[in-house]
């Protein structure tokens, strides 16, 4: 890791690997409702950021989270809402506008 790694885009495909060999992990995906039923990643729950940020996730603060959007810009917010929740394990995977997986409709 250099100096400047925090300026590399997360690995979305990379994110879902880590999702799927982590036990007892969601994949919260944070685009709008219309956005998700327009195809999400299989798995993946709804949860718009709005929402999250009144009411977040109904699982135990130590589930780990694996959180997406379009681009990361949206799941880094809602990252940042859940540490505040107490969500440590909340991570941003990056955007599915880079997921190379199929997607449910």
């Amino acid at each position: 890791m250099g100096i400047f790694s925090f300026l590399r885009p997360n690995d979305i495909n990379e994110g879902i690997k880590r999702y799927q060999s982590t036990p007892g992990a969601l994949l919260l995906d944070v685009r709008t409702r219309g956005e998700y039923g327009e195809g999400h990643i299989p798995g993946s729950i709804s949860l718009p950021l709005d929402e999250l940020r009144t009411s977040g996730p109904s699982c135990p603060s130590s589930t780990p989270l694996f959180v997406y959007c379009l681009s990361g810009a949206r799941s880094s917010s809602a990252v940042s809402a859940l540490r505040r929740m107490g969500y440590a394990n909340a991570e941003n995977i990056g955007g599915i506008s880079s997921y190379r997986g199929a997607v449910e409709r």
